[in-house]
């Protein structure tokens, strides 16, 4: 039968321990730690709900963060980890654990210091990303029942950006910044029609879903279905449409640092088409 053997014990809910396939490996899982001693060992088959650390970067990361989050949230989150899981059923990057467990222990301490950040992406992040946003509303609804603490609809946001950080295996930061990117695309597109798009429109969804995905095929350098005679005809036919949707691209190409294939003009185009104004 293949076991643990306990190296160390953090606390409650985290161990380090030696692994028979991985080695070395901090673990982690409610009550992992309880009563266990250096030397002990621990049946694979006997432990629920555990996560293990393999990477050695994101274990020294982990164990340098420890000692600084209070023990009751680390339990939550590894319930919230493990509720994203089942949700998706999907394996998550294991830097889930850092990032998020890092993310809420600040969020934490700047409600209780009364500094609260605002989330310029809110919005977009619900409309974009529907499914980590509702499972980021269960971590924060978690975290105020069992700690008191309400983290507000602000943070909802920036959880669920940490969410699909892990399930896309793409840094936050990454996942931050396309964010922000259709967020100013959206802004320069309010700019040129000289008129606030009404967030509640089903033709705005439509849109910040078409820019997740392009920007998601740009990312991964596919070709958007060329159609010539489409994109001649869009050219033709709403010429204002599509010389913004060709300065959309452009900005893209900018910021993506990658190459927009021609077709991407033409879908865009479509979708101006749908939230512009009748002169436009």
């Amino acid at each position: 039968m293949k076991s643990l053997k306990v190296a160390k014990v953090l606390n409650n809910n985290v161990i380090i321990a030696d692994h028979p396939e991985y080695g070395e490996v901090v673990v982690i899982g409610k009550g992992i730690g309880f009563n266990r001693k250096v030397g002990d060992t621990i049946p694979l088959e006997s432990v629920e709900k555990m996560f293990l650390l393999k990477n050695q970067q994101e274990q020294e990361q982990y164990k340098q963060l420890i000692p600084q989050v209070d023990e009751k949230l680390i339990e939550i989150i590894g319930e919230i980890v493990l509720y994203i899981a089942k949700q998706t059923k999907s394996e998550l990057n294991e830097h889930i654990h850092i990032a998020l467990t890092d993310h809420l222990a600040f969020a934490i301490k700047r409600v209780e210091q009364d500094l609260l950040i605002h989330n310029p992406f809110l919005f977009e992040t619900k409309e974009i990303y529907p499914e980590e946003y509702e499972m980021a509303k269960y971590a924060v609804d978690l975290i105020y029942q069992k700690l008191g603490v309400d983290l507000g609809e602000d943070e909802v946001g920036f959880v669920a950006l940490h969410i699909n950080s892990a399930l896309t295996n793409r840094h936050v930061s990454e996942v931050r910044e396309h964010t922000q990117l259709i967020a100013d695309l959206i802004a320069l597109i309010e700019q040129e029609f000289k008129f606030t798009i009404l967030r509640s429109s089903l033709d705005y969804s439509r849109l910040l879903t078409h820019l997740r995905f392009a920007i998601e095929r740009i990312r991964r350098g596919e070709q958007a279905t060329e159609k010539s005679k489409l994109d001649a005809l869009l050219k033709q036919e709403y010429p204002v449409l599509y010389k913004l949707a060709v300065k959309l691209t452009q900005v893209m190409e900018e910021r993506l640092q990658k190459v927009i294939y021609p077709a991407e003009v033409s879908y865009l185009t479509m979708h101006l088409h749908r939230i512009a104004p009748p002169q436009t």
